[in-house]
């Protein structure tokens, strides 16, 4: 399936309105700087290998051989907290909760979507809590509504504020996305989780 191709054709809404100047940020030199040190705006890619950034336990990949998952598989749009996310296309909830380990996801939300006969799942990382507490699960929206609210450090798993935007081709079993993945696993997640540049536009 050509899915450049199939996404091309529509209009997507922005996630996050950004500014005509924002940073994007090269993490695959080790730099682990606060984002919003110089501007709260700013952009984190997809499939970059981000060393001495995910440190902690919750990044080891379970079994025998401790492999790091360093690998990012969504993109992130660094904004201010508070700052509205909105939808991208129509689409339905499909789940909401609170990832509330350090270095998680926090307020964590994924929408279901269908362009054609294509089914796909998004998920929206960081988010302040509040923003998602009364959205119900199969509920409906339309593009341009506003879906939630970018999360503080202080409840988005430790992170400067940002919002972690990842595509899932495969229905989610629990609420939640690997964000990184190992590089003996990134062929694989490659194909699962494609480039969100396909609705979020050329970023960088």
């Amino acid at each position: 399936m050509n899915l450049i191709k199939l996404f091309g054709g529509y209009d997507f809404h922005p996630v996050i309105i950004l500014p005509d100047q924002y940073e994007v940020f090269d993490f695959a030199n080790g730099n682990n700087s606060d984002r919003a040190a110089l501007n709260p705006f700013g952009i984190g890619k997809y499939n970059e290998q981000r060393p001495n950034m995910y440190n902690l336990d919750l990044f080891l990949e379970k079994g025998c051989n401790q492999q790091k998952r360093d690998v990012h598989m969504g993109i992130d749009l660094g904004a201010p907290e508070g700052t509205p996310v909105y939808a991208f296309l129509d689409g339905k909830i499909f789940c909401k909760t609170v990832n509330s380990a350090l270095g998680d996801y926090g307020g964590t939300l994924i929408t279901s979507h269908q362009i054609k006969k294509l089914r796909f799942w998004v998920l929206y990382g960081h988010l302040r809590h509040h923003s998602i507490e009364d959205l119900k699960k199969g509920a409906s929206f339309k593009k341009g509504d506003v879906i939630a609210h970018v999360g503080s450090k202080l409840e988005n798993g430790g992170w400067p504020p940002h919002v972690h935007v990842q595509i899932s081709l495969i229905k989610p079993n629990c609420c939640d996305m690997p964000g990184v993945v190992s590089t003996l696993d990134l062929q694989m997640a490659l194909r699962i989780y494609p480039d969100p540049r396909l609705i979020l536009g050329q970023l960088y």
